[in-house]
């Protein structure tokens, strides 16, 4: 492989929101470089899963190298498409590390997103330089002056210095990819080739190969065979070969500082690569990369199969994400209504969705799942401190001196016609509101302070609602403070139901309790008794219904004769029943727990 001078390499990334046209870009990118031949184009080239397509998102970062000629001088163009979802910021922040320079895309038809600028100010906190871009400019629904004033208002520069482009006809791509070279400076090397080092992006698991880890080379040179460390994992492995991404992978005779692309360690044990480790040379071992953290979980739910017998079907197949994912964490949990399941931890609602989608259609597995819940740090009266999981876990209010729980800071752009329903909306979720800014005629962005809870209760449907879909929201977990939260336990004939129990705010519990058991009066089968459904909490009962016993007509095959015979057989029956409510025990169906997870 011919050594690149670094003056000639240019990393970069595209700050884009969902549905900017960040996939149209990179593909018109491909084709006018001739990185993908136009007979092998097709739409959104650098997704690769069937669910980014699907939803026109990206998941996972995909790294694509490209050569680019200007003025007589061969560039390379080093790509990462990066997931715009604030639950993987974390994942966003090593990328944005590993390039010099962003493009900011914006869509004329929408405006500024809240999402955007949360990614935004990473990268301008991280000294990358920012190339302003509106796209789809050939919309006849594009307000591209608007939006540019927008940008423009955003970056502090003029709308005369935002580029137009179109990643459907490829107007103005050929002058954004020559502003890249021009605007985004080479990479730096701090230790040059006094030693060896490589930041990890992002990672996949093959297995036939084992981890294959994405690297962006910061020092030195890694050829095949080379024995390296993970600084973190502590993990030596020997280099089975590297390459780069072409943008499907690639083998090459070596990987050299500036550069980004791939390699395969051959590892195949769990939790051993992690995004944001550094790989260096044990014989000579360079400083970790900074700002090394490990991603975590802020949401739980518990996971069981809707069949026992599929139970180490599921265990396999949390263990194979968890290789090419180590941010979802689990551990085995036993219910008694349920059977055995999974205790697992999230990075947000989002990656708990994208996790479950993937179970059901990589591993055809058909899953329960309980009502999502955050970590609560409780204090007991005695002085002790413990971390709490799980609803069921949660103690008695007689015992607890004080409860803690994770806020977010948030911030969310909608048009001004909408601000008094939001605001409205932030009041009724608990949101300490705090500093607004105007875009323009047509963006106001409010930043605000949520408990997790609040924000996972049904408040991304609600936002939707009350901006009828124009609004967009980012967050990021805050500090933790004080909460006032009981847990709430759903009774079933006397007996607690633990797939039912949940931890609600103090104010909200009698609101709480009503809606849970006049859902379970609904969905829950009559028996052969009568049952009572009740919602407790505090140490007493807030909510109450009784479902009335199936009747059976014990005299039906009598004809005439005297009364007393029939009084007798409803006597017998009576006590029947009395013995039956005193000892019986209700088994609730499994469609009842499935429909009690699911959203109204």
């Amino acid at each position: 492989m011919v050594q690149i001078s670094l003056k000639h390499i240019r990393n970069f990334t595209i700050i884009a929101h969902i549905d900017h046209g960040k996939s149209t870009l990179a593909d018109r990118m491909l084709e006018i470089t001739g990185t993908v031949e136009k007979r092998k184009m097709k739409e959104q080239v650098l997704d690769r899963m069937e669910l980014e397509r699907e939803r026109g998102i990206t998941i996972k970062m995909q790294p694509v190298r490209m050569n680019y000629l200007f003025d007589g001088i061969d560039y390379i163009l080093n790509l990462i498409d990066t997931p715009g979802h604030i639950d993987f910021s974390y994942e966003v922040s090593r990328a944005l590390r590993a390039v010099e320079g962003s493009v900011l895309l914006v869509d004329a038809t929408q405006g500024v997103q809240a999402q955007t600028i949360s990614v935004l100010s990473q990268a301008t906190a991280l000294g990358l330089v920012i190339i302003p871009a509106v796209s789809k400019v050939d919309s006849p629904l594009a307000r591209t002056q608007e939006v540019k004033e927008e940008i423009a208002h955003l970056l502090s520069c003029e709308p005369s210095e935002v580029l137009e482009v179109s990643g459907k006809t490829g107007q103005g791509v050929e002058n954004l990819l020559r502003e890249i070279v021009k605007k985004v400076p080479p990479p730096r090397s701090e230790f040059g080739e006094k030693g060896t080092r490589a930041l990890v992006f992002d990672f996949e698991y093959s297995s036939h190969k084992g981890v294959i880890v994405y690297v962006r080379m910061l020092d030195g040179e890694i050829r095949k065979g080379d024995a390296l460390v993970f600084s973190q994992a502590k993990q030596k492995f020997t280099v089975h070969s590297v390459g780069v991404f072409h943008p499907d992978p690639t083998e090459t005779s070596s990987l050299s500082r500036g550069g980004i692309g791939y390699i395969i360690t051959g590892i195949k044990k769990p939790g051993v690569a992690s995004v944001g480790d550094t790989i260096t040379s044990p014989a000579h071992p360079l400083p970790t990369f900074p700002g090394y953290l490990e991603p975590r979980p802020v949401v739980w739910a518990s996971v069981y199969p809707e069949g026992q017998d599929d139970f180490p079907f599921l265990k396999q197949a949390l263990l194979r994400l968890r290789l090419s994912d180590p941010s979802l964490s689990f551990e085995e949990e036993t219910s008694g209504s349920l059977g055995r399941g999974f205790r697992c931890g999230f990075l947000g609602m989002l990656h708990l969705e994208i996790i479950m989608e993937r179970l059901k259609r990589e591993f055809h597995l058909g899953l329960v799942m309980t009502t999502p819940s955050i970590t609560y740090e409780v204090v007991y009266e005695s002085g002790k401190r413990e971390r709490v999981y799980s609803p069921t876990m949660f103690p008695d209010d007689g015992s607890v001196k004080e409860v803690f729980e994770p806020w977010v800071m948030g911030e969310l752009l909608a048009p001004p016609r909408y601000i008094g329903a939001i605001m409205q909306l932030l009041f009724e979720h608990e949101a300490e509101v705090g500093n607004s800014r105007v875009f323009g005629d047509s963006r106001t962005s409010i930043e605000f302070n949520m408990p997790l809870r609040e924000l996972m209760r049904n408040f991304f449907d609600e936002l939707k609602s009350a901006s009828s879909g124009f609004a967009s929201l980012s967050y990021k977990i805050g500090e933790p403070r004080k909460a006032d939260v009981v847990r709430l336990d759903i009774l079933v004939a006397e007996e607690v139901v633990p797939a039912f129990s949940r931890v609600v705010a103090r104010r909200r519990v009698q609101k709480e309790a009503k809606e849970i058991v006049e859902r379970v009066y609904d969905i829950l089968p009559r028996q052969l008794f009568t049952t009572k459904i009740q919602g407790k909490a505090m140490g007493r009962t807030l909510s109450s219904k009784t479902l009335s016993a199936l009747k059976k007509d014990v005299t039906g095959h009598l004809y005439g004769g005297d009364i007393t015979r029939k009084r007798k057989l409803w006597e017998k029956q009576k006590k029947g029943k009395k013995r039956m409510k005193e000892k019986g025990r209700v088994i609730i169906p499994h469609d009842v727990f499935l429909k009690m997870m699911k959203p109204k």
